[in-house]
């Protein structure tokens, strides 16, 4: 089943005139929209995704090593 469209059919609305004109002091009909924003998006901070990779790296090189002493048995 298709969905319907948000706006209503102009054939059926009160009000319109022929060719979907609104008659001088009537409110046109209402309908799904979405503008924009209102206010702007926070931008996310800096600091998180790098301090999140560099911790990643870190752990990363840790189990690597960890490797590298069982492959060599160096303890």
């Amino acid at each position: 089943m298709t969905a319907q469209p948000p706006d209503p059919a102009p054939d059926d609305t009160p009000g319109l005139e022929p060719g979907g004109s609104v008659r001088p002091g009537d409110t046109p009909p209402e309908s799904g929209q979405t503008s924009g924003l209102s206010h702007r998006e926070p931008e996310p901070p800096r600091v998180m995704p790098t301090l999140t990779i560099v911790l990643l790296a870190i752990a990363a090189l840790l189990v690597a090593g960890i490797f590298v002493v069982m492959i060599f048995q160096v303890w």
